[in-house]
């Protein structure tokens, strides 16, 4: 599964050091090629970023419609 900058994505696992649960939905902010993977930004409920984090490819999917 590949992801353009600003798609809507779901955490796929718990990231409790990062205070994000699975389902956790983020913004593709930029996406790396080599090696694959995507620099995501939370937020929360108010739009305050929660965390920025460089993620890989299988810690994504898309956001469910």
């Amino acid at each position: 599964m590949t992801f353009a900058e600003l798609s809507l994505v779901e955490l796929v696992h718990d990231l409790p050091d990062e205070g994000l649960a699975a389902g956790a939905v983020g913004t593709v902010v930029e996406v790396y090629t080599d090696p694959p993977g995507y620099e995501v930004e939370f937020v929360d409920d108010d739009g305050r970023t929660v965390a920025i984090l460089a993620l890989p490819p299988h810690a994504l999917r898309p956001l469910a419609g």
